[in-house]
């Protein structure tokens, strides 16, 4: 139990004894009771919200309720005193000796130190990237996928069960286009001289595809009609771009648990399935679209379809789930692919490009339809990217047809700078991604930083030893003021988690782990003034151990950090 979590415990149980005294009802719902920093630090060190959120439905004045609470914290060895502020906010102050315990279990809890139960084994579907298998990943594609891989690994810390899913969408024209394509290198490997028209593929990346089926099928299907191969093509294509999306993503050390394809799941029935259910409810009827605006008469020719009442659920009207000749729209497929993903999972959370804001709310309303409301679904969307070489749009690849690779991006700067700097701004913010910027040695550059950081206090640890001062056993009262500030900030770990997990941000870790950095730097750099504020004091053996406990408890923390967001913790800068 860390300290917030400790806290917490304390004001529950602060609040059993104000029940059992007759001072508060039984009964009140504590669930927005909350342990965090105050806004101002002269404030004390730890502050809740306890009086103000439980005044009102316990029919009592929120100060006079404060000040019982804070009379019965005041109790304990580790509160050197307790204020109320304004109408009933606590404010506490804790002793040193309350820090220097967190401090000590930093180390004790090691790779999981900030790890949390609060998810209580709630299971959460993740479905991220799900690129069209058309080609290879582009840098559009690398943020959302860092950002739903970094959002799975912080839900499985803070106690989720967590499933990592791959939608492929394999059912769609765009994979008709991907076949037509392939096959017009398909004769190219031939001998063929081909100019690839408008609306198809023209990456290089299909020339491989072309000579495999060469290869394999010589010229079996240069003249025969497109239907006697489409469907051959297709496949192979699809599962060549596949394998490519794969080797893409695991140079981002990113896996998949699942990977569910469109085309299996209107084979296997589901899309009517769906739509049965929905029939049942009458949620899905027949009905005829308004024309669009602007359409005239002669220009519209209304048709029966089958159509969701999205616009009970807050969307702006009633949406097909099929189209005149009988195919699923997008839509209807989607419907019915969120269905079978509540099957097997308590919440729901998509990661989609913010190009897709417009179907947020149909879908949402879908999944609350075929749910009852019992599955929790959430959309985040993500910004693209901008890509720059200092400070100049970067030229397309000629591989990928017209973007830059995804895979070109990594291999240039490293997996940990890509995936730090996707998670350096919330991801429905606009980011530019500068190649001189993201590898610059500087404070401007939060990659390079926090990294540094880290280094830092293995470099520390090593010259240490060299001049005979062995880590483990410290004597922790040694540490004044100056250095327990730095302990309050690395306590405040465990709560970045619960909050991040909770809001579905990981980009709140990226801010947390500069701001942890940076004040670990500020303490280093004070030294380069005064002898006594040095971490290595070769002098004083017992004081240089207490720090040096300090530094790699700091380090311990980023470590998790990093990890959550799949970042390796460097002990040396190259």
């Amino acid at each position: 139990m860390t300290l917030y979590t400790r806290f917490a415990a304390h004001i529950d149980a602060a609040l059993d004894t104000l029940v059992a005294a007759g001072t508060l009802p039984g009964g009140l719902d504590r669930r927005n009771v909350t342990v965090e920093p105050p806004r101002d630090a002269s404030h004390g060190d730890l502050a809740s919200n306890a009086a103000m959120v439980l005044a009102k439905p316990a029919g009592t004045n929120p100060r006079a309720l404060a000040e019982a609470i804070a009379a019965e914290l005041g109790k304990l060895d580790e509160v050197d005193s307790v204020s109320v502020a304004g109408p009933g906010f606590l404010n506490m102050r804790l002793t040193e000796a309350a820090w220097r315990d967190e401090l000590a279990a930093i180390p004790a809890a090691g790779g999981d130190y900030g790890r949390s139960t609060r998810g209580n084994g709630v299971t959460v579907n993740i479905e991220y990237v799900s690129a069209n298998p058309t080609g290879p990943m582009h840098m559009g594609h690398c943020r959302g996928a860092v950002v739903g891989d970094a959002l799975a690994t912080l839900l499985e810390f803070a106690g989720h069960r967590v499933i990592r899913e791959y939608y492929v969408n394999d059912a769609g024209g765009q994979v008709d286009v991907l076949a037509r394509s392939a096959h017009l290198r398909y004769r190219e490997a031939l001998g063929a001289t081909i100019e690839i028209p408008e609306g198809l593929y023209p990456g290089e990346y299909l020339k491989p595809i072309g000579a495999e089926l060469a290869a394999e099928y010589g010229d079996k299907y240069v003249d025969t009609p497109e239907s006697e191969w489409l469907v051959l093509f297709r496949t192979r294509a699809v599962a060549a771009m596949m394998a490519m999306i794969r080797e893409d993503l695991a140079l981002l050390g990113i896996h998949h648990d699942i990977f569910s394809s469109e085309a299996e799941l209107q084979a296997a029935g589901k899309p009517e399935a769906a739509e049965a259910e929905l029939r049942s409810r009458g949620l899905v009827y027949d009905g005829v679209l308004e024309a669009p605006k602007g359409e005239t008469p002669e220009d519209w020719e209304p048709v029966e379809l089958p159509l969701f009442r999205s616009s009970q659920f807050g969307d702006d009207q009633d949406r097909p789930i099929k189209k005149s000749n009988g195919a699923w729209t997008y839509f209807g497929a989607d419907l019915a692919y969120h269905y079978q993903k509540a099957q097997t999972a308590d919440q729901l959370i998509d990661i989609w490009g913010a190009d897709h804001a417009g179907t947020v709310k149909r879908i949402v309303a879908a999944v609350e339809a075929l749910t009852g409301g019992k599955t929790k679904f959430d959309v985040k969307l993500v910004q693209m990217v901008r890509l720059l070489r200092g400070g100049e749009p970067v030229k397309m690849s000629k591989r990928a047809g017209n973007f830059v690779t995804l895979a070109d991006v990594v291999r240039e700067v490293g997996k940990d700078v890509v995936r730090f700097t996707m998670l350096t701004r919330r991801a429905d913010a606009q980011m530019d991604f500068d190649f001189a910027k993201v590898v610059e040695a500087s404070k401007d550059n939060p990659v390079f930083y926090v990294q540094y950081a880290h280094a830092r206090i293995a470099s520390l640890k090593r010259r240490a030893g060299e001049a005979g001062i062995a880590g483990g056993t410290a004597d922790l009262a040694l540490l004044d003021a100056e250095d327990l500030a730095l302990v309050k900030l690395a306590a405040q770990f465990p709560r970045i988690v619960e909050t991040a997990a909770t809001a579905r941000e990981p980009h709140r870790v990226a801010f947390y782990l500069y701001d942890l950095a940076a004040a670990f730097h500020a303490a280093w750099n004070v030294g380069n003034d005064r002898v006594d504020r040095r971490f290595l004091i070769a002098e004083d053996a017992e004081l240089t151990r207490a720090r040096l406990f300090l530094s790699e408890g700091i380090g311990q923390i980023i470590r998790n950090g990093l990890a959550l967001m799949g970042v390796e913790a460097v002990s040396e800068m190259k």
